[in-house]
């Protein structure tokens, strides 16, 4: 092949590539039928090429977009020869390339004279996947068989013929009537995507469009290379914590040295948690997501995202530790922590010689709540929701911006369903839903703030829930402070009232009780007293901020009151309160 091609070519070529991903994922958004995936928008797609390499992939979930490339690779050495056009594989097993067991990738092979060129991928997440517990997030499980059903490799269409047997396998190991409703509209997006592949193939041929592969990859190569070369020298450590994980273990410790030669980086894990009772386990694939996902975000954003930047980046995660598991342990939970602070760490890392770029990719979740009954009495039918809908929280102060929005950079494009269509398929009223005043961390720039939910249920419900970012909550950057913690309970007000501290397990709401759930704030940017004091009259006018927040945290003194609309800044008493607050950080 030549080593040359036209630039406009490769960059229309490459054009394309993200359009037929967007396509894919527009597709399941369209034609899936439960709301995680047709209104949440859990879905990413990507494109490979014939080695697996990642090529170009639609606007997504960051550290999700970044796992797909492993199960593919498998497949490429599993089937060789036996692959395929028509064929349409699955993969969801997190011990060979996958996060955890409720993320399906689905993949098509691309044939070009009979050679094999490119694969298209979808990845969603699904409600259900089996195993002891509805949801796919057994909180107490000791391995992954308790988890799920493992996928590693299965050919649900065999040269273009549906296998009846393997859909009739993967129904039988899920609770939801809607899944192979969701599971068909992946694996239509798949075969849509392949066509497409097709049709780019047939205009501009193979050699030219392998050769743009070739060439945007060596580009993301070269453009990441040189900057990572304006970057010190130099060795940076960091580390990050997980509260807990579901089973009370507690302080899972994420340690990361990120160092900078030349233009190479190396991301070195050694000195994570090591213990091998605890169960919080993020698989290989994962925290390779994870970590480039954030070092993708403190770059120039027109860098293509591809296999160029995994060249450039030396990943070192020993076997054992809490972000490389040995075979078999539970990862449900762990894709979330210490999945997420995989990302925090090496944000930390990196701040303390590029602060100016960084925000973390995070969001402090625990995993998402399961909620489900026996009967809504609107249709006399079990129910099963797996909490696609709405929430706030943990949106980072960077420089230059507030945390703004509701959910966090590391959800991408990740809407989580309206709170009315989650009222419409499940008998639940969400009876609240606003900002947290003073939730996010002080700084120049100030953190996001975290929300205040509340959801009701109308007939007898059990909910599982783990919680984090209690202790070790969203961290701050250049200085700022760090965000509010998360706060969670259940059957308020009842002598079966539990304030979740990790988790609870299947706790049964009677009618009319709650769950009560406080999310985080995010970390602010900078030292506070920096902040403009008419920046921070705005926040209280606008109650992120309280009269009281704004003195305690930023030394700003505002008389008045909303409610009487007659707010106003004491310029002397705020310069006399910051000289003071500034002498006490100081001394101290």
């Amino acid at each position: 092949m030549s080593s040359k091609i036209d630039l406009v070519t490769a960059e229309v070529i490459r054009s394309a590539m993200e359009t037929i991903c967007f396509e894919m994922a527009t597709y399941v958004s369209r034609h899936a039928t439960t709301p995680i995936l047709n209104q949440s928008n859990e879905r990413n797609a990507t494109i490979l090429d014939s080695k697996g390499r990642l090529a170009g992939l639609s606007v997504g979930i960051p550290q999700f977009m970044l796992s797909s490339t492993l199960p593919v690779r498998l497949a490429i050495d599993f089937f060789g020869e036996d692959l395929k056009p028509g064929d349409v594989i699955l993969a969801n097993d997190p011990y060979y390339g996958g996060g955890h067991l409720p993320d399906f990738n689905v993949f098509s092979p691309v044939f070009a004279d009979g050679k094999l060129l490119m694969f298209a991928s979808i990845q969603c997440h699904h409600g259900d996947t089996g195993g002891a517990v509805a949801g796919g997030y057994n909180t107490m499980a000791k391995d992954i068989w308790s988890e799920g059903t493992r996928y590693p490799l299965l050919k649900i269409v065999d040269g273009g013929k549906e296998r009846r047997d393997v859909i009739l396998l993967l129904r039988a190991n899920n609770r939801l009537a809607g899944f192979i409703g969701d599971m068909q509209s992946q694996v239509g997006a798949a075969q849509l995507g392949a066509s497409r592949l097709n049709d780019l193939i047939e205009r501009y041929g193979a050699e030219t469009v392998q050769t743009a592969i070739d060439h945007t990859i060596d580009e993301a190569r070269r453009r990441f290379s040189e900057e990572i070369a304006r970057w010190p020298d130099g060795t940076y450590e960091a580390d990050a914590y997980v509260d807990s994980d579901p089973q009370g273990n507690k302080d899972i410790h994420v340690h990361v040295a990120v160092t900078v030669k030349g233009d190479r980086l190396v991301l070195d894990f050694n000195g994570s948690d090591t213990r091998q009772h605890i169960a919080a386990w993020s698989t290989l694939g994962n925290t390779r997501g994870n970590a480039l996902g954030q070092l993708m975000s403190v770059v120039d954003p027109t860098i293509p995202k591809n296999e160029g930047f995994f060249d450039c980046v030396e990943l070192i995660a020993p076997e054992g530790s809490c972000v490389n598991p040995t075979p078999n342990k539970p990862v449900s939970s762990g894709t979330h922590h210490p999945g997420t602070e995989v990302s925090d760490a090496v944000a930390l890392a990196i701040a303390q010689f590029l602060p100016e770029r960084v925000s973390p990719q995070t969001y402090k979740y625990g995993s998402p709540r399961q909620m489900w009954g026996d009967k809504d009495p609107r249709t006399g039918k079990a129910f099963f929701d797996h909490g696609g809908e709405v929430n706030a929280g943990w949106c980072n102060g960077i420089k230059g911006a507030d945390g703004w929005g509701a959910l966090p950079a590391a959800f991408g494009n990740l809407l989580k369903a309206p709170a009315e269509l989650n009222e419409v398929n499940f008998p639940h009223i969400i009876r609240d839903r606003n900002y947290r005043m003073d939730s996010g961390g002080a700084g120049q720039w100030r953190g996001g703030l975290g929300s205040h939910f509340v959801k009701e249920v109308r007939t007898p419900t059990y909910i599982s829930q783990y919680i984090v970012n209690q202790r070790h909550v969203h961290p701050g950057i250049a200085g700022g402070r760090h965000g509010a913690p998360d706060e969670a309970i259940v059957s308020a007000g009842t002598d079966r009232e539990v304030n979740i501290s990790p988790v609870v397990n299947a706790h049964l709401l009677e009618r009319g009780e709650a769950l009560i759930y406080n999310f985080g704030g995010g970390g602010g940017w900078g030292d506070a007293y920096a902040r403009a004091p008419e920046a921070v009259l705005e926040d209280v006018w606008d109650e992120y901020v309280s009269i009281e927040g704004a003195a305690r945290d930023y030394g700003v003194v505002i008389t008045g009151s909303v409610e009487a609309m007659d707010l106003a800044l004491d310029h002397g008493a705020t310069a006399r309160l910051r000289a003071d607050l500034k002498g006490e950080k100081a001394a101290a």
